[in-house]
């Protein structure tokens, strides 16, 4: 019936415009767009009833983040006098202080962050520190924080090149220190007295390792020369539950492919959850004339692996991880 009518429409058409109308009409029903209209109005239907209703569950989800924001402030404004006398000595040592305290503000709040061993890491003198890498090490960051608050010191950072490719980053860089790893250099901030971190696996075990926390050093002994040319203590770092709380996709094949062919780290990262994390610090292992650096480095990479062993849970699980937030217990140190 409607399509006799709209037939008839065209042919009775008296003008131009009347032809059209009829033309659009015909097309209209043929589309199915009266349907559409219909879903539009059953959608604006159902956002009328259910506004409210997501109003009504946002406003308290945004009264949490007004407290963790707060606690957030309080963290701060704890250590005003700590502040104060920071920026009288250096407008970069305030801003360092500052940045530190509000990334110790948000793993206490978010991870219920730990550090088990500080009292290893030097009041003064050099020292060097290797770690396990995260697929985002959010981990060093709060360790970091934590030397500043704790030591007083900024603890010096090796970092992979792409880093210093990021716009915006030079200045940040920049203020904390962190260098794109030349011996040379690194061999130089040691022996000026600093802290340096690096982490050997760098971006292939932040990407490639996954929930059975693999060691991705290959013969990489670089970090284990710097160490006996500066004629320091390497302090070995891992920290638990850091791979559940950031996962990578970096085990498929394509993104595995793409970095091993053109150095590229786009795999995805996901995650964010507010699993518990701990750092622990091993003993430090002395500087030895007579061992070599190969000799260094599997004794490091022993030495965070039995970390590992000793206080991760393998495999890695999003859901138990999330539960040591309440249920404090943990491995035997």
């Amino acid at each position: 019936m409607a399509d006799s009518g709209n037939q008839s429409c065209l042919l009775g058409s008296q003008d131009t415009v009347s032809f059209m109308v009829c033309l659009f009409r015909a097309w209209e029903e043929w589309a199915g767009l009266e349907q559409v209209e219909d879903y539009l109005s059953f959608l604006e239907y159902l956002l009328w009833v259910f506004t409210p209703l997501i109003i009504v569950f946002i406003v308290p989800f945004l009264i949490v983040i007004l407290l963790y924001l707060s606690i957030l402030f309080l963290h701060v404004y704890k250590r005003k006098n700590q502040l104060k006398e920071a920026y009288c000595n250096n407008l970069w040592d305030g801003a360092r202080k500052t940045l530190a305290i509000l990334w110790d503000g948000h793993g206490a709040i978010w991870h219920g962050y730990e550090v088990h061993g500080m009292e290893k890491i030097p009041d003064k003198g050099p020292a060097l520190i290797v770690y396990y890498h995260g697929a985002i090490p959010i981990d060093y960051y709060y360790f970091l924080a934590n030397v500043i608050i704790q030591k007083g010191r900024t603890c010096h950072s090796v970092a992979d090149h792409f880093l210093f490719k990021i716009p915006g980053f030079k200045l940040l860089l920049e203020v904390f220190s962190v260098i794109h790893g030349p011996q040379e250099e690194c061999v130089r901030a040691l022996k000026n007295g600093h802290l340096l971190g690096i982490s050997p696996g760098g971006v292939r075990e932040a990407l490639f390792s996954d929930e059975t926390y693999p060691l991705l050093w290959g013969k990489r002994r670089g970090f284990a020369q710097v160490a006996i040319d500066s004629q320091v203590p390497v302090i070995p770092m891992f920290t638990q539950n850091v791979r559940e709380g950031f996962r990578s996709l970096g085990t498929l094949r394509l993104f595995r492919w793409l970095y091993e062919r053109f150095r590229l780290p786009i795999a995805p990262v996901y995650g964010g959850f507010p699993v518990k994390f701990r750092t622990f610090l091993g003993d430090p292992i002395p500087y030895d004339p007579n061992t070599t650096a190969a000799e260094l480095a599997e004794r490091v990479q022993q030495a965070v692996r039995s970390l590992i062993d000793r206080h991760q849970k393998i495999p890695g699980c999003i859901l138990r991880a999330l539960v040591e937030r309440i249920y404090t217990k943990h491995k035997n140190n």
